[in-house]
């Protein structure tokens, strides 16, 4: 059939299986918009306040679903506005398709009213890009772009497509929605040498990252542990994908990670890494890392393999087929010792949380968040000490619970993916954030009230940069150099109540479980301005560039 560019566009989501995108119009898209105007029976567009809430509202969408997340841009600024989230989708190798508009081919390359060169801006955050110049060829490339988003290590793609192309008229015929490229089989030969080493050791770890979400392993994972007898740690991108209570899990490693699971990987003999990198923030200062432990790391990125910390045996391939095998191969084991070991860790562990009963504490929050979700709820962050104290306390009993910036940490993240996670899951979403990163995209609770979203903001408001004072407060001998936000005359309520939501403020445990439980079980969209003292902590904590020797776990005065 014969279509405009704008309605191919269209019909080719809605052939992709897209119920709802998230954008912003503008002069170079207007005929993209008016398509889906046409077609809003079957696809439904969300007005986010800026492009930037636009692009972590379907990065949210995706992670907390598993679905291609869709973004729309105009041009110019409406364009580099998305920058941001493409960037964060792709650290964390989350997919989305992001579609931009662009000037007409004959004005590219003449500095025309909002031109900008996005596909060779994001060239280095993208899995792909596309500059469309065929009109023939644009449902084609839409389907490829969704294919590539999904295939292997996940990831966004971007098509710009410049005005003439949207207003030309082109063939379409419809198609199946695509299916991910297949996965390479991981070496047999190298399975058969992970599965030896495993069998040669006596106190696995296996910690795992945001690839076991992604390649929906995690009963693999648990099945392995319960096989060699293991424990299990995780990254922040894998956090959910094994639940909190889980007897084998010890939660996050790292930086800031439980103190009982940083000590298991730093003892074992052994670490089965799986579908993560190997960040800095997992690792701390890596000539130091596991220094007594063999390395097995599976991944589908070859790439990976040993980038940061050397393995022993690399099995780079489809995750769930390599663990199939490896679980097949291995002999069953048991390593009291090691249980043993690791359960007076975490005895240690809980010996060094102090809450003071009668404070509204970081801790106190977590745990009436978690007293109120169900398994179902999604939980995002943005990230700072806030973000640290949700992966340390909040618990999850499902997969793509934990809606979170990992790898670029980006501020601003938190609302704009709370609407995606709640919109894509149809579950009432709770956002934990903190009063610097919520000041870069509260204008999101806009959209969250036009489309009665069900979020409930949870604002951890210390009045300062908390995560950068604590490096200060510990590395920079007190130099609070421009992180006390308390100079801002910001209320919180109040801003809340002229955007349509509620807003209440909470200073003691009592106040904000009265606030919450009431927030959890409304339709409204909610603002609990929590207010905490500048001085809480996030730890353990590992320094900068530190070792597990150096593990910070109680915070000194002075």
């Amino acid at each position: 059939m014969k279509l405009t560019g704008a309605q191919i566009v269209v019909e080719t989501l809605i052939e992709q299986g897209v119920t709802d995108v998230f954008g912003y119009p503008g002069g170079q898209v207007l005929n993209l918009y008016d398509a889906i105007y046409d077609a809003g029976d079957r696809i439904r567009h969300m007005l986010t306040a800026h492009e930037q809430g636009a692009a972590h509202a379907a990065d949210g969408y995706s992670r907390a679903t598993g679905k291609v997340g869709v973004v729309i841009a105009t041009s110019g600024p409406g364009a580099t506005n998305l920058v941001t989230g493409i960037a964060t989708a792709m650290l964390d190798s989350v997919p989305m398709v992001a579609i931009t508009g662009n000037v007409p081919q004959d004005l590219i390359g003449r500095d025309s009213f909002q031109e900008i060169d996005i596909t060779g801006i994001t060239l280095p955050i993208t899995k792909h890009n596309y500059f469309i110049h065929d009109v023939n060829k644009l449902a084609d490339k839409i389907r490829e772009a969704f294919k590539i988003a999904k295939s292997g290590r996940p990831g966004p793609v971007l098509i710009d497509i410049p005005k003439d192309i949207q207003t030309a008229i082109g063939e379409y015929e419809p198609q199946k929605p695509v299916e991910p490229f297949e996965n390479h089989m991981p070496d047999m030969e190298k399975v058969r040498a992970a599965a030896a080493l495993i069998d040669s050791r006596s106190r696995p770890f296996i910690h795992i990252g945001g690839g076991v979400i992604g390649s929906r392993s995690w009963d693999l994972v648990t099945e392995l542990a319960d096989k060699i007898d293991a424990v299990i740690g995780c990254s922040l991108m894998g956090l959910s994908a094994v639940p909190t209570d889980h007897p084998r899990f010890l939660g996050m490693q790292g930086m800031h990670g439980h103190y009982a699971s940083s000590m298991a990987s730093n003892d074992a003999d052994l670490i089965i890494a799986i579908g993560t990198r190997f960040s800095d923030r997992a690792t701390g200062n890596k000539a130091k890392f596991a220094k007594n432990a063999r390395i097995i790391h599976i991944d589908i990125d070859f790439a990976e393999i040993s980038k940061n910390i050397t393995a022993n045996v690399g099995v780079c391939g489809d995750i769930p087929t390599a663990l199939r095998e490896i679980i097949d191969t291995v002999h069953e084991a048991n390593h009291m010792e090691w249980i043993d070991h690791v359960e007076d860790l975490r005895e240690r562990e809980m010996s060094f949380i102090v809450d003071d009963p009668k404070l509204l504490t970081p801790l106190k929050v977590m745990e009436t968040v978690n007293k109120y979700k169900t398994a179902y709820t999604p939980v995002a962050t943005d990230v700072g000490q806030h973000q640290m104290w949700a992966a340390q306390y909040i618990r999850f009993q499902k997969p793509r619970k934990m809606i979170s910036s990992g790898g670029l940490g980006t501020m601003g993240f938190g609302l704009g993916a709370a609407i995606g996670a709640a919109v894509g899951t149809g579950e009432h979403t709770v956002l934990i954030t903190g009063d610097g990163s919520f000041g870069m995209n509260l204008n999101e609770l806009a959209t969250a009230v036009t489309y009665h979203v069900p979020v409930t903001v949870v604002l951890i408001n210390n009045g300062v940069l908390g995560m950068v004072r604590q490096w200060q407060t510990l590395f920079f001998n007190h130099h609070y150099a421009d992180t006390n936000l308390d100079v801002r005359k910001t209320d919180f309520v109040k801003l809340a109540e002229a955007f349509g939501a509620v807003g209440v403020r909470a200073e003691t445990p009592g106040e904000f479980e009265a606030a919450f439980e009431r927030a959890i079980h409304s339709d409204d969209v909610t603002v609990i301005d929590c207010r905490i003292d500048k001085d809480e902590f996030v730890l353990p904590m590992l320094p900068p560039g530190g070792a597990i020797d150096d593990i910070i776990t109680v915070k000194k005065e002075g």
